[in-house]
């Protein structure tokens, strides 16, 4: 399911479909195009990535991705539907590019954090931007 309207994106991601990362992506990028500059925008890109792959590889159920933006402000969630809250470990060196996610986020962001659901959890990200 999906709805793209004027400022905001809303898509429900199936189970291991690793594909919906990069067509997420697209979305986030198109919706920001006109409404942020490039830097803030390629880095929105970035933590949506890291938080979408998290869900879809850490839990059975699929995600769903929220992204809203105003002129000044976007914030991205991404619910899974697994109970426990992530884990910010700092990994090992030899363990390639594998747990990095949430340290980009914590920091990239301008705010985080994790909310607790009946059933999995939303974690979120919000950045700062400026008009192009």
């Amino acid at each position: 399911m999906e709805r793209q309207e004027m400022g905001r994106l809303h898509r429900r991601l199936g189970s291991a479909d690793l594909a919906a990362i990069s067509e997420v992506r697209g979305a986030v990028r198109e919706l920001l195009r006109y409404r942020w500059k490039e830097e803030p925008a390629q880095v929105a890109e970035l933590l949506l990535s890291e938080l979408v792959t998290n869900a879809l590889v850490h839990t059975d159920d699929g995600a769903v991705v929220a992204v809203s933006v105003a002129p000044r402000r976007l914030r991205v969630e991404v619910r899974d539907f697994v109970p426990g809250m992530p884990v910010s470990d700092v990994p090992n060196a030899d363990d390639g590019t594998h747990g990095r996610g949430l340290i980009l986020v914590e920091s990239l962001a301008d705010a985080w954090g994790v909310s607790p659901q009946a059933l999995g959890k939303v974690v979120w990200f919000e950045l700062d931007g400026e008009r192009p």
